[in-house]
């Protein structure tokens, strides 16, 4: 196998990292706490139908993200434009979110079109960013500095929400002359995700070089030459048996985080009354121990393997989505919160450094585009039978049961995991 040139600078990981810290404002703050319960509970027609047209607005982008991530991942490898893809996918979700600050009450398709195209660019953007990570950090820190990055963005969307709320959410008199009429406050949120995004992410777009082309200069970049490419990094994947594996557990258990990213403050909101402010803190306290969490587990990764890291947070993840489904009051779901805040950041950090062991050198960004292939394939299940659920028993809590159901599948999967023979497979090949 050809040796991999790793940089191991303090300045290029934190510029690495500093990714994570600027686009956790997007999910944070429109895909799981502000923007979703918003739509929701102002945009839609009512509750049930907002759950369900939100269900459906995740769904479409998921899909559309399965099938985009792989080809543009090859793309480019072959190319050696992966920064670029990054800066542009980082551009058009920067630009999406500023368009979100515009739907008013009752403009759902304006609204689900903004979301829809920007959650694609910001999925895309991760599948370039996450494959800087194998050249960026030796094998026996992948987890680690995983971990780092990860926690990193927790810190990030922390930090937005906490400035949303202070600013925009909570004041009688918002700041910057913003008012509470038909929702400018919370509408706002958008225009701060498009600031704080386009911002933090300056330091990758300056110090983190792209990677070299894998082909030969004058090679074809066609259609039909990435489609050829495709075809042969499938079989190869199924060739490195654990990695295949890994990612078909990934394929249901991170639709179960997906699904409670994209519906846990609609949620907390439907069921158990949230308003707007205890949203925004519950969102901050899930945060934090999201970041201590990912911190935390980052170094038992380098330690103890990212299938194990990955096994705890699971565990941990189905004793809280049980609590979330039975509880009684807010403070059952307040325990529940914390629980996945914690155990969220490292399964999700431990997934990337897992896959970052067993993945070949100069195919790292096909290799994470199957990975967000197989975050993204199936992602239509949980939202998708999360609206079926919800609107056939008019309950928002039997929706959420499909997530404990998606975690216990995942994990039986990634028991049949080895991930020492599949580290050892790649260093042979």
């Amino acid at each position: 196998m050809q040796d991999l040139q790793v940089t191991t600078d303090k300045k290029t990981i934190f510029s690495w990292a500093m990714y994570d810290f600027a686009n956790s404002s997007f999910t944070t703050l429109i895909v799981t706490f502000i923007y979703a319960t918003y739509f929701t509970k102002a945009i839609a027609l009512d509750e049930i139908t907002g759950t369900t047209l939100w269900s459906r607005g995740v769904t479409i982008s998921a899909l559309a993200v399965a099938l985009l991530s792989p080809y543009f991942g090859a793309m480019a490898d072959i190319s050696g434009h992966r920064k670029r893809y990054l800066i542009i996918s980082t551009i058009i979700a920067v630009l999406c979110a500023t368009l979100l600050y515009f739907p008013r009450p009752g403009q759902t398709v304006q609204a689900l079109t903004w979301f829809i195209l920007g959650n694609i660019a910001f999925e895309m953007g991760c599948v370039f960013y996450n494959a800087f990570l194998p050249e960026i950090a030796p094998l026996d820190k992948i987890g680690s500095v995983s971990g780092f990055g990860w926690g990193l963005g927790y810190l990030g969307g922390l930090a937005a929400m906490m400035l949303a709320m202070v600013t925009m959410v909570n004041p009688e008199t918002p700041w910057f002359g913003l008012t509470r009429e038909l929702g400018q406050n919370i509408r706002a949120t958008n225009l701060l995700v498009a600031v704080w995004f386009g911002l933090f992410s300056l330091p990758m777009f300056l110090f983190i070089k792209g990677n070299p082309p894998r082909g030969k200069a004058g090679d074809s970049v066609s259609p039909g030459s990435i489609f050829k490419e495709l075809a042969a990094t499938f079989r190869e994947i199924r060739k490195y048996r654990q990695v295949f594996r890994f990612l078909l557990a990934r394929l249901i258990y991170n639709d179960g985080l997906i699904t409670i990213f994209a519906f846990g403050g609609i949620y907390a909101a439907g069921t158990f009354g949230f308003t707007f402010q205890e949203i925004m803190v519950f969102g901050i306290v899930l945060n934090i121990a999201a970041g201590l969490g990912a911190f935390a587990f980052g170094y038992c990764d380098d330690h103890l393997g990212g299938k194990t890291t990955i096994l705890i947070s699971l565990i941990g993840l189905i004793v809280a989505a049980m609590i979330a489904l039975s509880a009684t009051d807010k403070n059952y779901l307040w325990l529940a919160g914390v629980l996945i805040g914690l155990f969220s950041g490292p399964n999700q950090s431990a997934g990337r450094s897992l896959l970052a062991r067993m993945i070949p050198p100069e195919r790292e960004t096909e290799f994470f585009g199957f990975f967000a292939f197989s975050g993204k394939f199936t992602a239509f299940i949980g939202p998708f039978f999360l609206g079926v659920l919800t609107e056939l028993f008019q309950s928002q809590r039997a929706g959420m049961s499909i997530v404990l159901l998606l975690f216990l599948a995942g994990t039986a999967l990634l028991l049949t995991v080895d991930e020492r023979e599949g580290i050892r497979a790649v260093r042979q090949s």
